[in-house]
Order: structure tokens, then sequence, then C-alpha cells
């Protein structure tokens, strides 16, 4: 059977895939769920992001429902085939799937690859890395800008990588965190305000919308618990600002962390990017007063651990109450 949500076991589980995760990340040479969804949105997105506005819309909307509960369903299907083979296969396939859910190394890997050149005077190589974990231009960009687009990197897939899928995972079982996953497979590649996918995206923003609106506040608050055992940050105020300053983000999710972050930091976030030589404006968080530096990248790094650990401890109080209940 596969392993019921709420459950200890299921618990374990999750603590393993993350130690899993931290020690292996996703190797390259291994199948991983996400590319997989990436190639049927892929042929999907361009069979059908045509005609209409409406039509593109209800294309869209069908397209996030079959790789949705696609996901779920076969998902699901394996793992109760291989638990019928052998329990320990079922459970092993669980953990393996959990672990490719979640992004701890491959995150911290990522931005440390812009840290390190960055730290050495080595602006080119900081920006061609910064330029492969942020859609914006980066070639012109000094220290304190490729500092800041690494340090908002790393708040916002707090969230997306790494406390979302614990926190469906928590709720639905394995099933449900890889189905978070595709949602945010769809975001990432279609849930886009422009012109191509500003119809034919909508329904997968918004669903990507809906699925971290908790979890984003929850790891705010988690990321600020944490760091009241974290020497210099500044905790005093960073939760009521980041309450305050949240909603200016564009997205009504993204905004938790990264104010959160900006605050505990004393740094500002947001702010002007250019897309394609076209300047975007976005609301600035947090009060700058400290300027941004390389040594903010290893700092928001502690933040995003500190995050997801009280985040873990967040679903161990969730599980002994419901172990208490039953």
């Amino acid at each position: 059977m596969i392993t019921e949500p709420f459950s200890l076991t299921l618990f374990v589980l999750l603590v393993g895939a993350i130690a899993l995760d931290l020690l292996i990340g996703d190797p390259p040479r291994l199948p991983h769920p996400v590319v997989g969804m990436g190639r049927v949105i892929v042929i999907l997105e361009q069979a059908w992001n045509r005609g209409s506005s409406t039509a593109r819309r209800l294309k869209g909307a069908l397209l996030t429902l079959i790789v949705v509960t696609g996901v779920y369903v076969l998902v699901w299907g394996l793992l109760v085939v291989l638990a019928r083979l052998h329990p320990v296969l079922g459970l092993a396939a669980e953990l393996w799937l959990l672990a490719t859910a979640l992004a701890i190394k491959g995150l911290r890997d990522a931005v440390l690859e812009v840290a390190r050149p960055l730290a050495g005077g080595d602006l080119d190589s900081a920006r061609q890395a910064l330029s492969m974990i942020v859609g914006r231009d980066t070639a012109t960009l000094g220290e304190a800008d490729i500092t800041r687009g690494a340090v908002e990197t790393v708040a916002e897939n707090t969230v997306d990588g790494i406390t979302a899928p614990l926190f469906w995972a928590l709720l639905g079982g394995v099933p449900l965190a890889l189905a978070y996953k595709a949602i945010n497979t769809l975001d990432s590649m279609v849930g886009y305000r422009n012109e191509r996918h500003g119809d034919f995206g909508w329904a997968s923003a918004r669903l990507d919308d809906l699925a971290n609106w908790m979890p984003a506040r929850l790891t705010a608050l988690a990321m600020w618990l944490a760091a009241l055992a974290v020497p210099g940050a500044r905790t005093g105020g960073a939760l009521a600002a980041t309450i305050r300053e949240a909603p200016r983000h564009a997205s009504p999710n993204s905004g938790w962390s990264e104010a959160m972050v900006a605050n505990l930091m004393g740094v500002r976030l947001g702010g002007t990017n250019h897309y394609a030589g076209v300047a975007s404006h976005r609301a600035t968080l947090g009060e700058p007063w400290e300027p941004l530096d390389v040594g903010h990248i290893g700092r928001a790094i502690r933040h995003m651990h500190g995050g997801w650990m009280v985040f873990v401890l967040f679903m161990a109080l969730a599980v002994l109450l419901q172990e208490w209940l039953a």
C-alpha cells in the first residue's frame, strides 16, 4: 500500500528524502520526473497554443488538467504496482520520488556557482552563472545586482523547491507531491504574462498561485523563527515588515520569503531588472541597512536551511497531533 498522509512512516520517508537530496541531489545520469513532465508540456503547448484568446484559455486549462491529474494517477499506479510486488520496493520508490521533488542541494549549489567567482572578482563568470538560474539580463550587472539576483533566487525557490513539495507530500503523500511538481513545472514553462502565454498559461499560473499560498506564508514564518537562533539576524520587526511588504510583490506568494530574507539581512531586494533589453520595475522589499555584496549569498543560504528545518518541525508537530487524535 502507498504510505498514508500524516503518518509517522510518511514523515520518516520525508526526512529520508531530504537526507538523500542533500547527499546526492539530482544525479544527471538518472531519469528525473520533471524532465518527463517538461517534454509532455512542450509537445502539448506547441500543438494547442493557437487560436482565439478564449480557445487558448480553454486549451491551456485542459493542458493543466491533463498534466497534473496524469502525473498523480501515474505515480499512484506505479507505487501501487511496486508495493504489491514487494513492500520494500514500494517504499524505495516513494523515497526516490520524494527526493526528486526536492531541490535543497541543487539550489544551494546553483547560487554557490555564482558566489565563488564573484568572491574572486570574476564578474564575467558570476554573470554567466547567474544567467543559468534567472531570466533577467545579466551581461552588465555589478556585484550588488548579481548578489541580488542570487539572493532572490534562494528566497523564492525555498518555497517552490523545498517547503511546498514537503507540504503537499504531508497532505497527500508522494502522488500529491509529484502533482505539485507538475503544477510548478507548468507555471515555469507556460505561466508567463506575455503575448504567447498570457492566455494559454493562465490556468497553470493561477493553480500555482493557489498551491503555493499556504506554503509561502508558513515558510516566511519558519525563516523568522529559525533566525532567532542566527547571530546578527535582524529579527526585530522583520515579521511585521514582511507582512506589510509581501503584498507589494507581483506574485501573491514570492514576496513572503523574499521580504523575510531581505528584512532578516537588512538589505533591499527587488527594483529594476531588464529582460531582453526591456526594463521591468518590481516593488522593493526590505530596507537597505547594508549594501548588497557576495557575503549575503551565504547568509541567504543559511536562512534557506533554517527555514526548511523549522518547516520540518512544523510537519513533525502536525504528525504528532494526528497520532494523538487518532
